[in-house]
């Protein structure tokens, strides 16, 4: 049986209309998951990290979230079906929303039952917090006036330097076109997460089948010599 994390024990604030709640940020990117446990902490609620659908079930069968926040393109499937599956359940988790830096996947994400869409990058504290309260019912919004903040957030880079090592990995082990879709899919949300135009520049190799190019791109970026 889980448990059950909307029975906050905190109330929400103006500052931190969150707070007492718990996000599940369903994300392989390390940066981007960074990018958004720093605005849900600024925003008062707790926040736990799954980085592909295998581990956000292993979580759902322990706790339901008030918040699971689902990247599209996950490793080993389509965040499109998971959320599906979340708003098909009994009890229904009160807000999902997709996550992409590809604006076209938000129909496809409400179609199959999210509450609202975050596009990558997603830095700015208001904007955040405006999407996730418009996406929860009306009855688990937070009474009283709600203070929009001007803050915005930036990873650490040692995020982005964990995303290029599992970047090397992915491009060491694929073998297939759909290995190298999920590649250029995952380096096109680092890309836009990090402002990273050599990154978007490396996607496009890779759907061009320049696949040394990415390497040596990838490899120059670490520090790591060429084989």
């Amino acid at each position: 049986m889980f448990q059950d994390l909307t029975l906050a024990r905190e109330r929400p604030t103006a500052r931190e209309p969150l707070r007492g709640s718990t996000v599940l940020v369903v994300e392989d990117s390390r940066f981007a998951s960074e990018a958004v446990r720093l605005l849900c902490v600024r925003s008062g609620a707790r926040v736990r990290r799954a980085d592909c659908l295998t581990s956000a079930s292993r979580h759902l069968r322990v706790y339901r979230p008030s918040v699971v926040i689902v990247d599209m393109g996950l490793p080993d499937g389509s965040g499109r079906d998971l959320i599906a599956e979340l708003a098909g359940a009994t009890p229904r988790v009160p807000a999902i929303l997709g996550f992409s830096g590809d604006p076209s996947a938000e129909p496809g994400a409400l179609a199959a039952g999210a509450d609202g869409f975050l596009t990558k990058p997603i830095e700015s504290l208001a904007v955040f917090q405006a999407t996730v309260l418009d996406a929860l019912p009306p009855g688990d919004r937070p009474g009283g006036p709600h203070v929009a903040p001007l803050e915005e957030v930036q990873p650490d880079a040692a995020r982005l330097t964990e995303d290029l090592l599992s970047a090397i990995d992915l491009l060491d082990g694929a073998s297939s076109a759909s290995d190298y879709d999920y590649l250029a899919h995952f380096l096109h949300g680092l890309a836009l997460s990090a402002h990273d135009g050599e990154l978007t520049a490396a996607v496009e190799a890779i759907r061009e089948d320049r696949i040394d190019e990415v390497e040596a791109l990838l490899k120059r970026r670490l520090g790591l010599p060429m084989s």
